[in-house]
C-alpha cells in the first residue's frame, strides 16, 4: 500500500489503518458506573453529610445548654464548694484545738493529783480552779470532784456536799460522774438527811446493775432500818450480799446485817469459812398427819 502524501511543511501526522497494516490494537475501556451505583453513592454521601450536620447541631445545643446551666447555677455551685471547703477547714482547726485543749487539761489534772498525793491541797485546788469552771463535761467534772474532795479533806463537809450536789445536778456532766457525785453527796450528808430523803436520792443507784449498787444499796438499807422497815432492809442486804460484782467488803457487811435481820444469805458455808465448817443441817420438814 502506498504511503499517503504529505506536504513538506505539513504538521499533520500520517494516518495509518491498522486493518490494512495487519495490526489489531484494542482501545482501552474506562469503567462506567451504573445509574443504581451512582444513586447509592449519592445517598451515602447525603447520609454522611446529614449525620455530620446533626452532630454539629447536637454539639452546639449541648454547648449552649452547658453555658446556660453554668450561667444560672455556676455561682451557686462555686459558692457551695467554697463553703464546704471552709467548713472542712474549720472542722480541722476545731479538732486540732480540741486535741490541744484535752492535752492541756490532762496535764493540769495530773499535776493537781500529784499535788494532792504530796499533801499540797491548796496548790492543787488553785490548779483545778480554772479547769473546774468549765461546762461540766469530761475533765471539768473530774476537776470539780477533786475540788469537792479537797474541801472535805480540809474539814468543810458543807462546802463539799454543795459542790457534789452541783456536779450531780449538771446535765452536761457524764452520767457516771453525776451518779458518783450524788453518791458522795449523800455519804457526806447522811447523818443530817432524813432517811426518806436518803432513799429517794439513791433510788436509781440502789438497784442491781448500777455501778454503785453496793455502796448506794448499803446506805439505802440503813435508811430503811432507820424508818423501821426491817423486812425491806433485810431483803436489800441479802441482795447486796449475793450480787457478784459488789466488792467483797460490802458483801461481807451486808451478809452480817441480813443475818441479824433474819435473812440467811449463805448458800454454801464452805465458801464463807474457807471450807473448814461442817455441812449445814437440812431444814426441818413440816410434820404430816
Amino acid at each position: 500500500m502506498p504511503l499517503p502524501k504529505r506536504g513538506r511543511f505539513s504538521k499533520t501526522p500520517p494516518k495509518y489503518d491498522s486493518h490494512h497494516d495487519g495490526m489489531n490494537v484494542a482501545k482501552p475501556q474506562l469503567p462506567t458506573d451504573s445509574a443504581e451505583e451512582r444513586r447509592r453513592k449519592r445517598e451515602q454521601q447525603r447520609a454522611a453529610e446529614d449525620q455530620a450536620l446533626r452532630k454539629e447541631i447536637d454539639d452546639a445545643v449541648r454547648q449552649d445548654d452547658m453555658a446556660a446551666f453554668g450561667k444560672r447555677y455556676g455561682p451557686l455551685i462555686i459558692g457551695g464548694v467554697v463553703l464546704a471547703l471552709a467548713a472542712f477547714a474549720g472542722f480541722l482547726y476545731w479538732d486540732h484545738r480540741r486535741e490541744q485543749a484535752m492535752e492541756q487539761q490532762s496535764e493540769t489534772l495530773i499535776a493537781a493529783i500529784d499535788q494532792i498525793e504530796a499533801g499540797n491541797l491548796s496548790a492543787a485546788s488553785q490548779q483545778l480552779d480554772t479547769l473546774s469552771a468549765g461546762d461540766g463535761s469530761g475533765a471539768a467534772a473530774v476537776a470539780a470532784l477533786l475540788k469537792a474532795g479537797i474541801a472535805l479533806e480540809n474539814g468543810n463537809p458543807s462546802s463539799a456536799a454543795q459542790q457534789y450536789a452541783a456536779i450531780a445536778d449538771n446535765g452536761a456532766t457524764p452520767d457516771e460522774l453525776r451518779d458518783l457525785a450524788r453518791l458522795r453527796q449523800v455519804a457526806v450528808q447522811y447523818d443530817s438527811m432524813p432517811p426518806a430523803q436518803v432513799v429517794t436520792a439513791l433510788r436509781d443507784l440502789a438497784t442491781p446493775g448500777s455501778a454503785y449498787f453496793g455502796s448506794a444499796g448499803e446506805m439505802t438499807a440503813m435508811a430503811l432500818l432507820d424508818q423501821g422497815r426491817n423486812q425491806e432492809a433485810g431483803a436489800l442486804f441479802a441482795e447486796i450480799a449475793t450480787t457478784d460484782d459488789v466488792p467483797e467488803t460490802i458483801k461481807s457487811r451486808a451478809r452480817q446485817m441480813a443475818g441479824l435481820l433474819g435473812v440467811d444469805t449463805i448458800e454454801n458455808v464452805n465458801d464463807i469459812v474457807g471450807g473448814n465448817a461442817a455441812p449445814r443441817p437440812a431444814a426441818p420438814t413440816a410434820a404430816t398427819e
